[in-house]
């Protein structure tokens, strides 16, 4: 096929899906049922690899279809699906608008070792240590957290600039949005990658693409055997040169004439620059003995690859979620014994979320509290990036499943929302030194307001004074009670993380799911 509408098409199609994908992470309202998302997660090709090794289901065999099709047609995945990979190409075609070089790639040597050793370390760093080294070279991964740390914020800062100009003329149909931030550190892995890739897809194309992601390289070999690929009609071709300078993959070689299929992502840019038709796309015949060049010994390597290291995740250190409570008169003294940190729901425990978890952050950018923070050390170095819960920014909702339903990669486990409600992901503490019914005479019972189980209630203390009192059986470690404490800078109810998620009773009196108060009675 020489057809120009290949281009377009496969432009239109790219399009579809990077703008599906930036309204997965952008969507600060969860306007778009989870149901969908899905849809567009199944492709992925780390997350759904993971997902399958985990569950060992059909279910779950996104990735297997991405190597089929890569057996079929090549390295279309990068082009077609890939948010990370359409994203370089909208970089690589910015890079051309501002300085015309910037489009003229011209045929590069293939990276050879760069590629396989990174893809081999890859896989034995995960294998051996887990997926730290997987999660901070995988591109999907790569894509979602520079989304929840840099667009998605960009976004709520639009809405909120838009909003306040129609509150101005008594318009209300957009709300302003409070914008919940991470720790500094955090921002400098995603700000970094954005710097590279973003840089090396303007000046060079899918270099990044082609030297350093794993995927690429591992679905590289895959594209060796395709059926489908670019073929040069060497009768036609009149050695211009052209194919090579629009190629952003370095891969054409019109001087042979010949194309490394390990590297051709099926942009077709060559098909549509080409003045003589003499590049096509379709099926690769079957040379003659003579003429069939030497086999290739890659049909061997069978990796499954990831993405760097993944991002330096701080919880804590911008300001929680603004609260109307009043400020206490004193400071807490006594710091909160943590001897675990809380992860999500649906994990089971933390040293299986920690090997299955690639930190693409999407269930941080999903979360309607924004409880779920990337972590720094909580975890240890191998976890660094992956959610975990933060009581002092938000609370895990009651009735809420979003992560778990959302997760790519079953890190986190679905969960019906009736077994959500009974899982104990830690246990309520109280820190009676702190609280300030004790420390300023103060009436208070803002943590018992605020538990949807009532493992925390009140009891009498002095005079007409009540104060908390936990029951740890039929605490779920939601954090309602943590956030709701006004007490800085140390909480007087804190929950101390399992390790292993464990089962709760089944409590008396549950009330509805409703916000922490933000008025308290003192």
């Amino acid at each position: 096929m020489r057809s120009p509408l290949l281009r377009k098409f496969r432009i239109l199609f790219a399009s579809v899906v990077f703008i599906g994908f930036f309204i997965v992470f952008a969507d600060f309202k969860s306007i778009i049922p989870v149901k969908y998302l899905n849809i567009l997660l199944y492709l992925q090709f780390v997350p759904s690899a993971l997902k399958y090794f985990d569950l060992k289901s059909m279910v779950s065999v996104g990735f297997i279809v991405v190597i089929l099709l890569t057996l079929l047609s090549g390295r279309t995945y990068c082009s077609f699906l890939c948010p990370l990979g359409i994203g370089q190409d909208l970089f690589s075609r910015i890079g051309g608008r501002i300085r015309r070089k910037f489009r003229r790639y011209g045929f590069k040597k293939t990276h050879t070792v760069i590629r396989y050793t990174l893809l081999a370390a890859t896989l034995i760093v995960t294998m051996i240590w887990g997926l730290y080294l997987l999660t901070l070279l995988d591109p999907y991964s790569i894509f979602g957290r520079f989304m929840t740390y840099f667009g998605k914020p960009a976004v709520i800062e639009i809405n909120n600039f838009i909003a306040g100009i129609l509150h101005k003329f008594d318009v209300y149909s957009l709300d302003h949005i409070t914008i919940t931030g991470f720790k500094l550190l955090a921002y400098s892995v995603p700000a970094a990658f954005f710097l590279l890739i973003g840089s090396l897809s303007l000046a060079k194309g899918r270099l990044y693409c082609n030297m350093i992601c794993p995927v690429g390289t591992l679905l590289g070999l895959f594209s060796k055997v395709s059926v489908l690929r670019i073929k040069f009609d060497e009768s036609k071709c009149t050695r211009c040169g052209r194919c090579s300078l629009g190629c952003k993959s370095s891969c054409i070689d019109f001087l042979q004439p010949n194309v490394d299929v390990s590297r051709c992502v099926d942009c077709f840019n060559c098909i549509d620059i080409c003045p003589e038709k003499a590049l096509s796309y379709g099926f690769v015949k079957i040379k003659r003995k003579s003429e069939a060049p030497k086999p290739a010994d890659t049909d061997k390597r069978k990796f499954i690859a990831g993405t760097i290291l993944l991002l330096l995740g701080l919880p804590q250190l911008l300001r929680a979620q603004d609260k109307k409570a009043p400020v206490p008169k004193k400071a807490s003294t006594v710091r909160e014994n943590k001897t675990s940190p809380v992860c999500p729901p649906g994990a089971g425990s933390i040293s299986d979320f920690n090997k299955e978890c690639t930190a693409c952050s999407l269930c941080i950018t999903i979360c309607p509290n924004k409880v779920l923070q990337p972590a720094w050390v909580e975890y240890g170095i191998a976890g660094m990036m992956q959610p975990v819960m933060n009581y002092h920014k938000g609370f895990c909702a009651y009735n809420c499943t979003k992560c778990t339903d959302i997760c790519p990669t079953y890190a986190l486990r679905p969960l019906a929302l009736e077994a959500k409600k009974l899982t104990q992901l830690g246990k309520v503490n109280f820190i009676k030194d702190n609280c300030i019914v004790k420390t300023e005479k103060t009436a208070c019972g803002a943590c018992s307001e605020a538990c949807p189980t009532k493992a925390v209630y009140m009891i009498p203390y002095e005079g007409n004074l009540l104060i908390p009192e936990t029951n740890t059986e039929i605490c779920i470690g939601c954090g309602h009670c943590e956030f709701a404490c006004p007490v800085t800078p140390y909480k007087a109810i804190y929950v101390d993380g399992n390790p292993v998620h464990l089962a709760a009773k089944k409590p008396v009196n549950v009330q509805s799911d409703k916000p922490a108060p933000s008025e308290f009675p003192f």
